[in-house]
């Protein structure tokens, strides 16, 4: 397949993979988000409970095997059940293995209930051969442009150059969507060079099945319909003959739109039966995620400390460069490739939470790097036909920004590099560090709880600020206190401000504890996220006493500065309850 110096060298780093696979094997991979991807599967053919509506096996699933804190990945509906938050393009390549451990477990001592040890290594050993899947098909993609040198420079630098290493193979990470996705690019890319080279129905079957599944994986991958749709095309002379192209295979591409509706059609299937709708949004649980793409976080997304691509995997600032050579020297593929990098980044960056959660760098743009290794090689083409110095000096920087990335992620495995809380001053602390002090801490982004109470005990670090006062009187017909908004703007322009509620509650004799509550949260166009009850059992709130409460909330990564923080309380028993110096109050951080 290839010659000899190239093949030895995948070798290496399908071996490589692994054993770092191995070497970071995963207590449970089916845990988190992984879990929502997969619960299709033993939902249907196990439980056949697709619509969830007896939630208690899934319940004892999870305490059995500790797979989520919380049922995030899964929308209650108000008529009962539950409809899967994420798509079920996973589920699909996850299928084969979870067939696999299930016949396994059948015929073993195993618990055939979807998440037992034989389900958990099937689907881990699927990741690992997805992952090295896309390795070859990569490899196979540059050899139609580079030679074996310069192949094997690109994925030396796209393995351990990048966090792609990171995500494909430590902490259960392969189950994601990231080397699913990875191969997926691979194949697209190279299923349109040859398409367009030989206009075969199998490519472009395959072309249209890979593009189907992918976007049913993870809907913005639509995007990757750039890449065929725009390959050959720079020029009007060239988009002429591609529309001429595309006319006179009108029939294959009939069928390409065929393959993608089917490819789509389980999921509104799904949809209709758990909701009554065709199209819904399942997101829509959290109204503090999702797409802001008139507001996009494109400087946050490449520059920020947080988690800037091109701090963090400084080696892709060669890879754009790329794209400057591809232009002069292959302008066929520039084109649809740049196109799509432009598009795929301002995506990647309307997404409200735009460091993806808990990761190394942006782990939302592996999948593109089978397009941006394209680049990496018109880099390197351009860069080994200059003079000894020049290559010299631009491979040593190359050699010296892979050394760093592999040190950073060993920084991230040990946790001095922090998963999602990284600032300026703290990565400048930490640069080039094997330990980090205690005193960093403090210089790290605010500590945001996920469950349970907050507890704000550093108010000498933070300027207060008084936001409302009143005294209320809860009966009937007056059940609610009038609630007290204010836009986020108001409290503070800062990353983060402490919001402090006190208050005096009278109760009497017939006070029914469980009916009375204190809500807080935020809202975007009228929904709310970081919805927080607290209860008179936390309150601590006592029959016909006098209770003073202190209620601590943090505010949450706001999605806009404009939405609402709301503040109010509830009480829907038939007694009276006075509450007294109600008191609001904002802490921001000390400049």
């Amino acid at each position: 397949m290839f010659r000899n110096k190239l093949s030895c060298f995948l070798v290496f780093l399908i071996v490589f993979v692994i054993l770092n696979n191995l070497l970071f094997l995963p207590v449970n991979i089916l845990s988190w988000d992984v879990f929502g991807y997969y619960l299709y599967l033993p939902l249907k053919f196990i439980y056949h409970d697709l619509n969830m509506y007896d939630d208690s096996i899934i319940t004892a699933i999870m305490e059995q095997y500790n797979n989520t804190g919380t049922l995030y990945q899964a929308l209650k509906l108000p008529e009962g059940g539950y409809v899967l938050k994420y798509p079920m393009g996973l589920a699909v390549l996850y299928a084969p293995f979870f067939f696999a451990g299930h016949i396994i477990a059948l015929c073993s001592q195993y618990s055939a209930d979807g998440f037992s040890a034989p389900y958990q290594y099937s689907v881990f050993v699927g990741g690992i051969l997805y992952s090295i899947a896309g390795l070859i098909v990569l490899a196979k993609l540059l050899k139609q442009y580079f030679n074996d040198k310069i192949v094997i420079l690109v994925l030396l630098s796209i393995v351990f150059g990048t966090n792609y290493l990171l995500h494909i193979t430590m902490y259960g990470q392969n189950a994601m969507s990231h080397n699913h996705l990875f191969l997926a690019y691979s194949l697209v890319i190279l299923l349109s060079v040859r398409w367009h080279k030989s206009h075969k129905i199998r490519d472009l079957i395959f072309l249209a099945l890979t593009c189907g599944i992918s976007v049913l994986s993870r809907p913005s991958e639509f995007v990757m319909l750039i890449i065929p749709l725009f390959w050959g095309v720079f020029n009007m002379t060239t988009l002429k003959a591609k529309l001429k192209l595309l006319y006179q295979y009108k029939g294959q591409m009939l069928l390409f739109v065929v393959i993608l509706i089917l490819c789509g059609l389980p999921q509104l299937l799904y949809w209709k039966m758990t909701t009554g709708k065709f199209i819904f949004y399942s997101y829509g649980g959290n109204a503090g995620e999702g797409f802001e793409f008139f507001s996009p976080f494109i400087t946050q997304v490449l520059f920020s400390f947080r988690k800037g691509w091109l701090v963090f995997t400084p080696l892709m600032a060669f890879s754009i460069l790329g794209f400057w050579f591809l232009y002069k020297k292959n302008r066929e593929i520039f084109v649809s490739l740049f196109l799509y990098f432009i598009v795929n980044v301002y995506i990647v960056s309307s997404w409200s939470c735009w460091w993806y959660a808990q990761s190394f760098s942006q782990r939302a743009l592996i999948p593109s790097y089978p397009v941006m290794a394209i680049a990496f090689g018109g880099f390197l083409f351009w860069i080994f036909s200059k003079g000894k110095l020049v290559k010299g000096i631009v491979l040593t920087i190359i050699g010296l920004l892979i050394l760093l990335n592999i040190f950073q992620s060993w920084q991230f495995h040990k946790g001095i590099i922090h998963a999602d809380r990284m600032t300026k001053a703290y990565y400048c602390a930490v640069f080039g560090k094997t330990s980090a002090k205690p005193e960093y801490a403090e210089l790290l982004l605010v500590n945001r709880a996920f469950e349970g109470m907050e507890h704000f005990d550093n108010e000498d670090d933070y300027i207060e600020k008084s936001l409302y006062e009143t005294d209320v009187v809860l009966s009937e017909p007056q059940m609610s206190s009038p609630m007290f908004e204010i836009p986020y703007s108001e409290i503070t322009q800062q990353d983060h401000a402490w919001i402090l509620v006190t208050a005096d509650v009278l109760s009497d004799p017939e006070f029914i504890p469980e009916q009375f509550r204190l809500i807080i949260h935020f809202s975007h166009n009228g929904y709310p996220y970081k919805h927080t009850v607290f209860s008179s059992e936390m309150l601590g709130i006592e029959n016909g006493n006098r209770s003073k409460i202190r209620v601590a909330y943090l505010t949450p990564e706001v999605r806009k500065v404009s939405d609402h923080l709301s503040v109010y309380f509830e009480y829907t028993g038939p007694s009276e309850v006075r509450i007294n110096n109600m008191v609001i109050k904002a802490f921001e951080m000390k400049q």
